[in-house]
């Protein structure tokens, strides 16, 4: 059994790989896997030996070879296929172990132009899909939380079963399109404005999983995306985990809040406003907001469209509440916002408040519509 390995993300690779060595597997690697997996003193081959050809273009070519991908493709199972790899001396490849070169990171770390370029994958996403697609004969390893329970299903006497390796073809093709649809967002928000795209992609990398969703017994996690800002990119000063229904009157608070050009703050729950206000100053504007209803106000989510001084702060501690989201805090703020060691307090990160583009599901499809920035 070979497999090829050509990982960014290098963590779990030495313990993989001896997992693998110990199982009989032949590993190749491109240049920086295989340093990393001889400097844990594996032997490894060079993947210039399954192409008898080097890299090129500073390494934009390497993987990109018929010797490559004619191992991965062949089906086993058609002895045509069998029979064209022997007559060209090319090898089997039985496992691809690929993760992609880190484009969102760069890019949510401020890279563009050139730079941003350089950091979007070809060969691996090729090697992927082409694992995946041939998944019954060879194992797509995209994630290094797999790489146990890989060694397990190796371990099986009938080896790898049908439902794991379509699993695997699933992740793969799952990881290459949330990809693809990072760079394509990040072209397009370099492109001139234009009417809503001809066929629309909509991805992104899961950040964490939240408790539950909007009731007890619904899944729900939080996915970034390729700009990594905003409320999902927010920094969580203190206070208790956030739940869908946080992040979710968050982000209506949030956006409803930047429509104000005077300190303003707006107070949320399930969704609903509970009071709008705006004054010369933010405690003012937080103590009118509050005013509107107060009762409704109890546990609800605040958004302040200033930095929180102390005076704010101390006005927020009088009132039981589950988020209060602001630009920033001053440190004073923090200090008197500790006092309500649950709450959480919320700083979203940089660019706007309201999303580009709003996508509904409905059954069989999508609604989409561009923001709403008339007011």
């Amino acid at each position: 059994m070979n497999a090829l390995l050509s990982v960014s993300n290098k963590e779990g690779l030495a313990d993989f790989g001896r997992s693998l060595l110990q199982l009989g597997v032949e590993l190749y690697a491109t240049g920086g896997t295989e340093r990393a997996l001889s400097q844990a003193s594996l032997p490894v081959h060079s993947l210039q030996e399954l192409t008898g050809f080097p890299e090129l273009l500073d390494g934009r070519v390497k993987t990109l070879h018929p010797h490559v991908h004619a191992g991965i493709l062949a089906r086993r199972d058609e002895p045509r296929h069998l029979d064209q790899l022997a007559e060209r001396g090319v090898r089997l490849i039985d496992m691809v172990v690929v993760n992609l070169y880190p484009f969102s990171d760069q890019v949510a770390a401020g890279h563009a132009g050139p730079q941003a370029l350089e950091a979007i994958d070809i060969g691996g996403v090729a090697l992927l899909r082409a694992a995946a697609k041939n998944y019954e004969h060879v194992l797509p390893v995209v994630r290094p939380a797999d790489y146990p329970t890989v060694i397990e299903e190796l371990q099986r006497p009938d080896g790898a079963g049908p439902a794991f390796r379509r699993h695997l073809a699933a992740a793969a093709f799952a990881h290459t399109a949330a990809y693809d649809t990072a760079i394509a967002e990040h072209l397009g928000a370099c492109s001139p404005a234009q009417a809503l795209p001809a066929e629309l992609a909509i991805g992104g990398r899961k950040l964490r999983d939240l408790r539950y969703g909007e009731n007890p017994h619904q899944a729900a996690a939080l996915y970034v995306t390729v700009q990594g800002r905003g409320l999902a990119g927010a920094r969580q000063w203190q206070g208790l985990e956030l739940s869908y229904n946080n992040l979710l009157d968050a982000q209506a608070a949030w956006a409803l809040i930047n429509d104000f050009q005077r300190p303003a703050a707006a107070i949320v729950k399930h969704a609903n406003p509970c009071g709008v206000a705006q004054a010369p100053d933010l405690c003012e504007a937080y103590e009118k907001a509050l005013g509107c209803d107060p009762r409704s106000a109890f546990g609800g989510i605040v958004a302040l469209n200033r930095p929180v001084d102390g005076d704010t702060a101390e006005r927020l501690t009088g009132t039981f509440l589950e988020v209060v989201v602001a630009p920033s805090f001053a440190p004073q703020a923090l200090e008197i916002l500790a006092r309500r060691p649950k709450l959480r307090v919320l700083q979203p990160g940089t660019g706007p408040a309201v999303p580009e583009v709003d996508a509904r599901p409905v059954t069989g499809g999508l609604l989409v519509q561009t923001a709403d920035r008339s007011g």
